[in-house]
């Protein structure tokens, strides 16, 4: 089960409370307070961990504390700080202040962490009060209490490349085909529930994260099919890779079925409709003829455009090296060599 958002409320621990204690030993002749520290109390800690990709973890707990300090003890010895509570996220959580609406933490990297609520510091024992005035002080600091928030943690997830369209345009099969994902594929539209990774090996250390995002509608931006909930996935990613289908089921134009999408992208988010895009007409294997291909090229002039099957490898190692190259590069423009790779590709 993929769970990408969470509420759950963090209490650090309370410090431990000082004691009043004294010092009464044989052939000692002058005794004295010796009440020992409370320790600290534990911290609540968030880190990215790789090997998480879900907040299922926070499902059914709502509640997460941390140790509390052990209290002092006599002879100056001071209580145990309390253990710290380490939270395992995956990489790309976001924690959010619920009752002060502000962003905590972006937790982007793997091993990145981030100190959310701090333990209570450990009161003092009643030695640390004697004076000359006072040699027998009767009292201790009592321990303070740690923080405690409300959190709301939104989980976007980090991949190079993302691939948005239609319901039922290949994408499954398209991430089946490059890499040892296994989504679930079949004829018909929303097969996808859910995001799905998959790691891209070329050959050495090429080798990219792409994310399958269920597939969007006309409206999806106002919540329309599977709404909001997945676009936000594709916001940290590098490149977008936007799947049509050749032979839609519905007999659509591709090329309106694209500037549909793109509107979706525009409506979300400006940033995320800024992001560098590759066209890939899939599905090749089902088109009889090539006028489409040269239909889609001229109209989507200026973007890298790429004709493939998913089902049957059809242009995908040229796909793949062009994507890799934007991604090293950060998102730039294709080369001059990946942009030759295009135009064999198409004619």
């Amino acid at each position: 089960m993929f769970v990408d958002e969470a509420r759950i409320h963090v209490k650090a621990g309370d410090g431990g409370n000082g004691v009043v204690a004294f010092r009464r030993e044989k052939y000692i002749p002058k005794g004295g307070p010796e009440g020992g520290d409370g320790g600290d109390g534990g911290s609540v800690i968030f880190v990215a961990d790789p090997n998480k990709n879900t907040l299922m973890d926070f499902a059914g707990k709502h509640h997460w504390k941390a140790r509390r300090g052990r209290d002092g003890m006599g002879k100056r010895m001071a209580g145990a700080d309390g253990e710290d509570l380490i939270i395992r996220v995956p990489p790309g959580t976001l924690i959010h202040d619920e009752d002060k609406g502000v962003l905590l933490a972006d937790l982007d990297e793997p091993g990145k962490r981030v100190v959310v609520a701090r333990g209570g510091r450990g009161g003092r024992g009643n030695w640390h009060f004697r004076s000359p005035t006072n040699q027998a002080p009767r009292y201790a600091e009592p321990g303070r209490p740690g923080e405690q928030r409300h959190l709301r943690l939104e989980l976007k997830l980090i991949a190079d490349v993302g691939l948005i369209g239609m319901p039922n345009a290949g994408k499954s099969t398209l991430l089946r085909a490059i890499s040892a994902a296994r989504p679930k594929v079949a004829d018909y539209p929303f097969t996808t529930l859910e995001p799905q990774l998959g790691i891209v090996e070329l050959d050495g250390e090429r080798r990219m994260v792409v994310a399958d995002i269920p597939g969007l509608i006309e409206g999806a931006h106002r919540g329309a099919g599977l709404g909001t909930d997945f676009l936000k996935h594709v916001e940290r990613t590098k490149v977008l890779v936007h799947l049509l289908d050749a032979c839609p089921a519905d007999r659509s134009d591709p090329l309106k079925n694209y500037r549909k999408i793109r509107k979706e992208l525009e409506a979300f988010s400006e940033a995320l409709a800024g992001k560098p895009e590759v066209v890939a007409l899939n599905k090749m294997d089902l088109l009889p003829e090539r006028k489409l291909v040269v239909r889609l090229r001229r109209a989507l002039r200026g973007r890298p455009f790429y004709a493939i099957s998913g089902a049957t490898g059809e242009g995908l190692e040229p796909m793949l090296s062009g994507l890799w190259m934007m991604v090293r590069d950060g998102g730039a423009a294709a080369t001059q060599e990946t942009a030759r790779g295009r135009a064999a590709n198409v004619r």
